[in-house]
C-alpha cells in the first residue's frame, strides 16, 4: 500500500476569475468538473503531473460555508518543474505577477499569489538554468 498523489482542494470566492488564472495564466487544464446550472462550482485542473481542484462554496443555504477574506493565508503549495525560470518567463508573459527567481534551499523558485491569496512556489534545480535576474 503507497500513496499516490495530493492534490490539494482550494476554496474558491469566484470561480470564473479563478479559473481565469488558473487555465490562461498558469497553464492548468480542467480534467474534471462540477456544474450548477451552467456555472463551474468544482474542478480538478492539472499542468504535466501537477493537480489541483477548485471549489467554489455557496455562501448561504444548504451545504454553505463561510470563510475569512484572508482564506490562502499561511498555505504555500510547492509546485517542482523542470525549470523555474522558463516557468516564470511563460507566465509573466501571460500577464502573471510573479516574484522574480532567486535561490532557495538549492533550487530556483518562483512565487505567486492566486486571487484568493494562496501561494504557489515554481522551484526547479539550481542547474536547470545558468541566468537569474
Amino acid at each position: 500500500m503507497s500513496l499516490n498523489d495530493v492534490v490539494p482542494l482550494l476554496a474558491v470566492s469566484d470561480m470564473k476569475r479563478s479559473l481565469a488564472f488558473y487555465k490562461d495564466g498558469l497553464g492548468f487544464s480542467i480534467t474534471q468538473h462540477w456544474a450548477d446550472q451552467g456555472a463551474v462550482k468544482w474542478c480538478r485542473l492539472q499542468n504535466g503531473k501537477a493537480g489541483l481542484m477548485l471549489q467554489e462554496f455557496a455562501t448561504e443555504g444548504i451545504d454553505s460555508r463561510k470563510f475569512s477574506e484572508g482564506r490562502g493565508e499561511g498555505v504555500s503549495i510547492c509546485i517542482f518543474c523542470d525549470d523555474a525560470i522558463a516557468y516564470h518567463q511563460e507566465i509573466t508573459a501571460r500577464g502573471i505577477d510573479a516574484q522574480d527567481p532567486f535561490e532557495g534551499n538549492g533550487l530556483w523558485v518562483t512565487s505567486v499569489r492566486d486571487p484568493d491569496g494562496y501561494q504557489f512556489d515554481f522551484e526547479s534545480p539550481i542547474n536547470a538554468a545558468s541566468e537569474v535576474k
